[in-house]
C-alpha cells in the first residue's frame, strides 16, 4: 500500500486513518511545488492532488473516500459500523460533514466571502458550527460512544482550525478537538508529518 502525501495538507487525515487502523504502508513524499508529477502518482491521483492512495489494483484519491475505503475495507466493526449497523447512516452523514460542510463554510469565511445560506449547501459557517457543537453535546465522538474515521475527518478539520484561528470559541470543539490530539494514531500522524 502506497500513499502519496505532502506535509501540510489534508493528507495528513489519511496518514491519521492508516494508523488508527494500524496498517503498513509506505509514504511516497510528492513535491506540490513542481510542475510536472510522476506518472506513478498521477495513475493513484487524476488530479495531481494528494492525498492519493494506492492498495493493489484500487487506487483512490480524496481523503474521504480514502478514509472511507480504509475504514471498511480493513477496519469494519472498528472504524466504521458495518454495511447493516443501524448507525451506519449516521457514521455516513459526518463522514461527509468535513468535505461538505466545514470546509466550504471554513474557506467562504477565510475569504470574506458573503455566505448566501439559501444557496449553499453548507448553509453559513454559524450553521455548520452550531449544528456541529449540537451533535457533540453529551459525546465523546461524533457517531456515538466510539471513535470511528469520521472522528478522523471532523477532528483534522477541528485541529485546522484551531491552528489558523478560524475555530470558534467553543468549549465542546475545543474539548473533542483535544480529545483527538490525544489519540496515540494521531500523535503517530504527527511525528511522520516531521
Amino acid at each position: 500500500m502506497k500513499l502519496y502525501w505532502s506535509p501540510g495538507t489534508r493528507a495528513i487525515r489519511t496518514v491519521w486513518m492508516l494508523e488508527e487502523a494500524g496498517l503498513d504502508y509506505e509514504r511516497v513524499s510528492v513535491d506540490l511545488s513542481l510542475p510536472e508529477r510522476n506518472p506513478e502518482f498521477l495513475a493513484a491521483s487524476p488530479m495531481g492532488k494528494v492525498p492519493a492512495l494506492s492498495d493493489g489494483d484500487v487506487s483512490l484519491w480524496e481523503s474521504a473516500a480514502i478514509c472511507l475505503y480504509l475504514a471498511d475495507r480493513y477496519a469494519a466493526g472498528h472504524l466504521a459500523p458495518v454495511a447493516t449497523a443501524s448507525d451506519r447512516g449516521l457514521y455516513l452523514q459526518w463522514m461527509f460533514f468535513a468535505p461538505g460542510a466545514i470546509e466550504p463554510a471554513t474557506a467562504e469565511k477565510e475569504a470574506g466571502r458573503l455566505s448566501v445560506p439559501r444557496v449553499n449547501g453548507w448553509g453559513s459557517f454559524e450553521k455548520m458550527i452550531d449544528t456541529w457543537q449540537r451533535a457533540l453535546a453529551g459525546k465523546t465522538w461524533i457517531a456515538g460512544d466510539c471513535f470511528t474515521a469520521a472522528d478522523v475527518m471532523l477532528g483534522s478539520c477541528a485541529i485546522a482550525m484551531r491552528v489558523n484561528g478560524t475555530l470558534p470559541n467553543s468549549s465542546a470543539l475545543e474539548a473533542y478537538a483535544d480529545r483527538c490530539m490525544a489519540r496515540d494514531a494521531y500523535q503517530r500522524a504527527i511525528a511522520a508529518e516531521g
